[in-house]
């Protein structure tokens, strides 16, 4: 059988976070966020980062590790997503990828 992953994806505000949270702590599982914006360290304003509080101590991966000045490409973002969900998953929990969409107008 293969491995899961649990995608949730939506428009910002809509409710992504606090329900990937909540269905972590239910089903013993991880976040893997796949916002471009939020992997840049000191970025707050404007990307809807999620907090510390927010996450409830739950383990979030690609979130607040990289400095701006850093050449990032979709390569490495493909490649250190799927380390993340490795390893998640070699912790048999379950991947919770969290899409964080921006509405613009």
């Amino acid at each position: 059988m293969k491995d899961k992953v649990i995608v949730i994806a939506g428009p910002t505000a809509s409710g992504k976070t606090a329900l990937s949270v909540e269905l972590a702590k239910r089903i013993n599982g991880e976040i893997v966020s796949s916002d471009s914006m939020q992997i840049y360290k000191d970025m707050d304003i404007g990307t809807a980062k999620v907090t510390k509080e927010e996450m409830q101590g739950i383990k979030h991966y690609l979130v607040d590790f990289l400095s701006p000045e850093e050449r990032y490409t979709v390569s490495n973002f493909k490649n250190d997503s799927e380390k993340a969900i490795e390893e998640i998953l070699s912790k048999k929990k379950m991947p919770i990828v969290v899409r964080w969409n921006r509405i613009v107008h």
